[in-house]
């Protein structure tokens, strides 16, 4: 997600230039062929041109709303995420004791119970957020040209490093095998963390009411699990994602059959007065094409770039350094040496990962 303060009329137009350079060149086509050639069948009313741009903008405006919802939901699950983690670390740190043992265990083997219920967290946050980086069919803006571009200048981290190396740091042998051999590897971490909870209780090192509030802790971690997973899994209606473009499409190549010949009535109506200017009038048309053109396309072209916050986009959530967050402050928390505590995704291009 980007750290600007604002985007840039450089970075837009950056960003859309070669979309930019097709609506100037089709316009200029036009108006030569209307201009030059005489061609002055190329007319199309203004009436019908209009009636479309409002459905259009009726549309568009809808698909943003929706794709801004799905943006801001996806961030405040994460963020519910960043609270429930440090909430599970403050109470595995002060709920795993020897307070309910009938044969107390060592301090070292307490700290091994915190030390894997914690790594095992962090796994789960690692499976979790390359599941929400996985390419689904519905996924197309990695198509786009200026899209590419920025896919070959960034490094997101779950395109770099497999999910198994990822895990191979938090977990046993035993149950890298367990969780590598589910398809929801996620799912199959919490179920880990239910039994190894419930096996600490057996022991009498979790108080009955303490693994109560634990298996709440892990309640929650699905919740908000299940509510990412919805908005990967679910795309944003391909009905009205396809008419929205389609009608955008349309409308742009409409828009110069209808306000060049404007341009050249207006040219007529001041030719009397200002010859020079009423002659060439209609050349302004291109610019003017131009700039409408390339604010619908993009705002539906924002809207799409909006609908799945997961993909790894400069403006999606930033899933991956949020969870390198948490773990940086769950390690912190076991006391561990800095120099084996990784450290944060660094920003490219004033953009978090």
């Amino acid at each position: 997600m980007l750290t600007k303060k604002r985007y840039s009329v450089k970075d837009i137009m950056l960003w859309s230039r070669w979309e930019t350079l097709g609506f100037l060149s089709y316009s200029l086509v036009i108006a030569i062929s209307y201009k030059i050639f005489d061609f002055t069948f190329l007319h199309v009313p203004w009436t019908p041109v209009a009636l479309i741009g409002t459905a259009v903008a009726f549309m568009v405006g809808f698909q943003n709303n929706s794709a801004y919802g799905r943006i801001w939901e996806a961030r405040k699950i994460w963020g519910a995420i960043v609270n429930t983690s440090r909430t599970f670390g403050m109470k595995v740190q002060d709920m795993v004791t020897n307070g309910h043992t009938a044969i107390p265990v060592s301090d070292e083997e307490i700290a091994k119970h915190k030390r894997v219920l914690v790594y095992r967290h962090i796994a789960w946050m690692t499976a979790l957020r390359h599941a929400m980086r996985q390419r689904k069919s519905w996924e197309v803006i990695h198509e786009e040209r200026t899209n590419r571009e920025w896919s070959r200048m960034i490094h997101i981290p779950e395109k770099i490093v497999d999910l198994p190396d990822d895990l191979f740091n938090y977990l046993s042998p035993e149950e890298w095998d367990y969780v590598l051999s589910k398809n929801n590897k996620q799912t199959a971490l919490l179920y880990l963390q239910s039994k190894h909870l419930r096996e600490l209780k057996e022991q009498g090192l979790i108080w009955e009411f303490a693994f109560l509030e634990l298996e709440n802790v892990l309640e929650e971690l699905f919740t908000h699990q299940g509510k990412s997973e919805r908005i990967k899994n679910f795309p944003y209606p391909r009905q009205y994602a396809s008419l929205a473009y389609q009608l955008t499409r349309l409308f742009n190549l409409l828009l110069p059959f209808g306000i060049i010949p404007e341009f050249v009535k207006i040219g007529k109506n001041i030719a009397d007065t200002y010859p020079l200017i009423g002659t060439n009038f209609i050349w302004l048309a291109i610019p003017f094409c131009t700039a409408v053109s390339w604010a619908f396309h993009v705002m539906e072209r924002m809207a799409r770039v909006g609908e799945n916050p997961f993909e790894g986009g400069p403006n999606d959530v930033p899933i991956s350094t949020i969870s390198r967050g948490i773990e940086i402050d769950m390690r912190q928390m076991l006391d561990e040496d800095k120099e084996i505590i990784p450290k944060q995704f660094p920003e490219e291009y004033n953009v978090q990962m």
